[in-house]
């Protein structure tokens, strides 16, 4: 066999083993090539930088646990239920909410210093876990910087160029663009989440009106990565009400939120980094 007609085959191989995949928030086939076992390991390597670029973790045993407590609920109840994800809370001071492929999820302390209901973080959490659903990253991954660069570097001997290289694949993965219609999905399929295991679905709406209103004071870096699409918190009230108007014994959860989060981060332990990751 040629050269050429090898690397077609396994072109093809790959284009269908890999390639087509169903996106299970919207049930259309989209291409992929990325497998899940990348999205794995690409996690595993990355948290790490992304940790220590954003300040590190809150030092607060109580409030990690909470967090992690109320991101497992959600995940347990998505579309991918058996990856193991992993709620993290960061000492940084800007407004935002992110990612990496297979689960590994993070909030700032920017952000849970705007919440104030356990409601509010499930609703941050649950949108966050409906884009590892979907694996909206590992779409943007595949496009923007390619599979093996990106495993290449994380890889890569400990040197300083190596280091660098990693830092700056780290940044451009926070720096990711979702579209308007994932933010769209996103939005709908977390809300079905949040329900899902146990809270109340008025949550989502606050923070997006929340949201809506810090960024009307100054741009938020939320909205850098993910775009606020048209008539948000309509839609979202729509899908409430032909939903969800009848649910009864959904979970609020001012007062854990209060005594787990907000009541940590006052005792001012924790001075961490501007908004900005550290170069």
């Amino acid at each position: 066999m040629s050269e050429k007609l090898r690397f077609l085959t396994i072109s093809l191989f790959l284009y269908f083993c890999v390639g087509c995949v169903v996106n299970p928030l919207t049930g259309e086939e989209e291409f992929m090539l990325m497998g899940e076992q990348q999205d794995i390991a690409i996690g595993m390597q990355y948290a790490p930088e992304i940790e220590k670029q954003m300040g590190g973790k809150i030092a607060s045993p109580t409030l990690q646990n909470y967090v992690n407590t109320v991101g497992l609920k959600v995940a347990r109840v998505s579309h991918r239920r058996s990856w193991d994800y992993r709620f993290v809370a960061l000492n940084n001071d800007s407004v935002n909410a992110f990612a990496l492929p297979a689960g590994y999820i993070f909030i700032t302390r920017g952000m849970l210093k705007q919440l104030t209901t356990e409601s509010q973080l499930a609703s941050i959490l649950a949108h966050e876990t409906a884009h590892v659903v979907a694996r909206d990253t590992a779409v943007m991954i595949s496009r923007e910087i390619g599979i093996g660069a990106l495993l290449s570097a994380a890889n890569s001997k400990s040197s300083s160029r190596s280091v660098r290289t990693a830092a700056g694949m780290a940044r451009q993965i926070m720096g990711f663009s979702f579209s308007r219609r994932d933010e769209r999905d996103a939005d709908r399929a977390g809300m079905d989440y949040m329900v899902r295991a146990g809270y109340d679905p008025n949550g989502m709406i606050e923070t997006m009106q929340m949201l809506d209103s810090q960024q009307k004071e100054r741009p938020i870096e939320f909205f850098s990565t993910h775009p606020n699409p048209e008539n948000r918190v309509a839609y979202l009230k729509a899908r409430l009400q032909s939903r969800y108007r009848n649910r009864q014994g959904l979970k609020t959860g001012k007062e854990d939120f209060s005594k787990f989060v907000l009541s940590q981060l006052k005792k001012k332990r924790y001075p961490g980094p501007s908004s900005k990751p550290s170069p």
